[in-house]
């Protein structure tokens, strides 16, 4: 008798649960009738009624929520590992509380899953919402296509189903400052993936800011390629080649004009350059030094305050 956990990690969602809940419930019925389910509410450390929200919604389903209370916000990806170590499933769905994901497409990846499939990805072939948000989303998941990961998805995704081993897997790396959905993919695991159009947020308002965003496509990047790197010795190397040309210029042109008074203008914009790819590589270097530091202090990826559950 197969147990399906979903993993929802909550921040500010107050509004959103008690129709999160009621939905994800009702999709049990799309179900084949051998299917048990477990809901893991991740609460990273809401500042609004989010577990009081919670605590309401395993009242009125009872045996069916489990909530994991975190001590303070650590990001959705901490939340969601916190909730994959919380579950107790032979198999495993995230998504998120707004309900832009449909439910309903979980049936269809558990049909993969009885297959053998031990990763199914619903990748966004188009989302509802308009304006920055979607340009971003856009931008970043072409970049890391090309620069990082090039097997995921077209669109990008944030919901997937996937098997026990697969959860286990990302649990024990207990990686920092990455992206937990592009680790299941760079595990190697065969997936199948299922586009859907996102829809639009109805519901409350979102809190993934520009910062948070711009942070996601950083720790990406340098969680999953080199490029970063490769490019400063590219540059570097180019940079190189011009300065050698333009030495053995100015050497030729000391000996054909000694007279020849020096280019101020030339030096100036040499130096600033060269000045300033000096500064940005040191800057991306730094990045990948504090990560390698903040590994290396080996604190918890995240720490739970209390573990509500019904029996």
């Amino acid at each position: 008798m197969p147990k399906l956990s979903v993993v929802i990690p909550c921040y500010f969602n107050e509004e959103n649960i008690p129709v999160t809940a009621r939905e994800l419930v009702a999709n049990e019925a799309n179900f084949p009738p051998e299917v048990s389910f477990e809901y893991v509410f991740v609460n990273d450390g809401s500042g609004d009624n989010t577990l009081g929200a919670l605590q309401q919604a395993q009242t009125t389903y009872p045996g069916k929520i489990r909530i994991v209370d975190l001590a303070a916000n650590v990001g959705s990806y901490n939340a969601i590992v916190a909730g994959m170590a919380h579950a107790t499933g032979d198999c495993l769905a995230v998504i998120t509380a707004d309900m832009q994901d449909p439910p309903e497409l979980m049936v269809q990846m558990y049909d993969y899953w009885k297959k053998g499939f031990k990763l199914v990805i619903g990748n966004r072939q188009d989302r509802e919402e308009k304006g920055p948000s979607r340009w971003f989303a856009q931008t970043f998941h072409w970049l890391m296509k090309r620069l990082a990961l090039k097997n995921i998805p077209d669109g990008g995704f944030d919901f997937v189903f996937f098997d026990r081993i697969v959860s286990e897997e990302v649990v024990s790396l207990r990686e920092r400052n990455s992206n937990v959905f592009y680790l299941m993919v760079w595990l190697g695991f065969p997936y199948v993936n299922i586009p859907y159009v996102r829809r639009k947020r109805e519901i409350g308002t979102s809190r993934w800011t520009l910062s948070k965003k711009i942070k996601l496509l950083i720790d990406s990047l340098l969680a999953f390629s080199f490029f970063p790197v490769r490019a400063i010795s590219v540059i570097g190397l180019l940079l190189g080649a011009i300065a050698t040309v333009y030495g053995i210029y100015i050497i030729a042109l000391k000996f054909m004009r000694p007279d020849e008074p020096e280019g101020w203008t030339a030096l100036m914009v040499v130096v600033l350059f060269v000045s300033a790819f000096q500064m940005v590589a040191l800057g991306i270097i730094g990045e990948y030094v504090w990560r390698g530091l903040d590994a290396a202090r080996s604190r918890p990826l995240y720490v739970v305050k209390d573990v509500f559950e019904q029996k």
